[in-house]
């Protein structure tokens, strides 16, 4: 499997990186370690997941995702094997999110304790506070850096703006700079990426990572109709896609992935991975079944008529 560079470091991905909100949330610890198992097998060595996740789980408040995985890491002897990648300043209960210096030199411990490992190779910026100098949460990372705790950093959700600022506050300052950027891009979602925030990226050599890239599993084709998500904890995220639009984009990829001879996942993966500008995507599984998407979309050739096909039935 080819390998991604990451921004202007000396970490590579797998074509795809697997999101790790699911482990402690639609997977328990005993599902989250078989997924994690294939995962490896199959060279998917790449994971991306949060102090936050899993806290929005019935029962959880926290920190979920990050002790599963780092159970895992720990009883299978395969730290040296995996590209890891969290982020700090989400909402942990205390009301608000948060990207002092203080606040990230004190969560990334807890962060570090719940993956029983001693360094990250990637720590985001998860959202911003909207009122703390980019100068001081840089500096925060820099002294993460220093003690060998953090070995590269990334943002995501940040405005164009604060992005901006941040990358100039890095080079004028001699500041850790962001390396990878990680939005919402998919299918059904562009306009956060693409514009502003991708000529940014595009212009400081920052790689780019996506979330939700099947639209929460809409664009895997399950969900045509109402009934198809009623009762499922992903309804609050899938249904607004539930229209003309979403309709007429499954329909090409209906056609798309016949002509290929796989899944609707495939290649809706396919075409954010040939997009300019994108590094990698990220998504999720909760089946072993469901890993053959990824598989489908590192193998296949999409054709420059399909992308067209694509890009413009997903437009606005």
């Amino acid at each position: 499997m080819k390998k991604k560079k990451l921004g202007n470091t000396e970490l590579e991905t797998a074509p795809i990186i697997f999101g790790g909100n699911v482990f402690g949330w639609t997977l328990d610890e005993k599902e989250s370690f078989k997924m994690l198992d294939e995962l490896l097998d199959k060279g998917y060595d790449t994971i991306d997941t949060a102090d936050v996740y899993s806290r929005w789980a019935e029962g959880n408040s926290g920190g979920e995702s990050e002790t599963i995985l780092g159970k895992w890491m720990k009883e299978r002897g395969v730290r040296d094997r995996i590209s890891l990648h969290t982020k700090v300043g989400s909402d942990m209960g205390q009301g608000h999110k948060d990207i002092s210096k203080s606040y990230i030199l004190s969560a990334v411990e807890d962060s570090l304790k719940r993956l029983q490992t001693d360094y990250i190779d990637l720590y985001y910026t998860h959202w911003d506070d909207d009122k703390t100098p980019v100068e001081e949460t840089l500096e925060a990372y820099q002294k993460l850096i220093d003690q060998g705790k953090v070995r590269y950093i990334g943002a995501s959700n940040l405005s164009a703006e604060r992005l901006q600022d941040s990358l100039d506050a890095a080079k004028a300052k001699d500041l850790p700079k962001y390396q990878v950027f990680q939005q919402q891009y998919n299918l059904m979602e562009r306009d956060d990426f693409e514009g502003e925030i991708k000529t940014i990226c595009t212009a400081n050599n920052v790689g780019v990572t996506t979330y939700f890239s099947l639209a929460s599993g809409f664009l895997t084709g399950k969900y045509r109709k109402e009934d198809d998500f009623e009762g499922k904890k992903r309804k609050s995220f899938v249904q607004k896609y539930l229209n003309r639009r979403g309709l007429e984009v499954l329909g090409v990829l209906d056609e798309i992935s016949e002509a290929h001879q796989i899944s609707n996942a495939g290649v809706a993966l396919a075409w954010i991975m040939n997009r300019p500008g994108v590094t990698a995507p990220i998504a999720s599984a909760t089946k072993s079944s469901h890993l053959k998407a990824f598989d489908e979309a590192v193998s296949v050739n999409l054709s420059e008529q399909e992308m067209n096909r694509l890009t413009e039935v997903s437009k606005k």
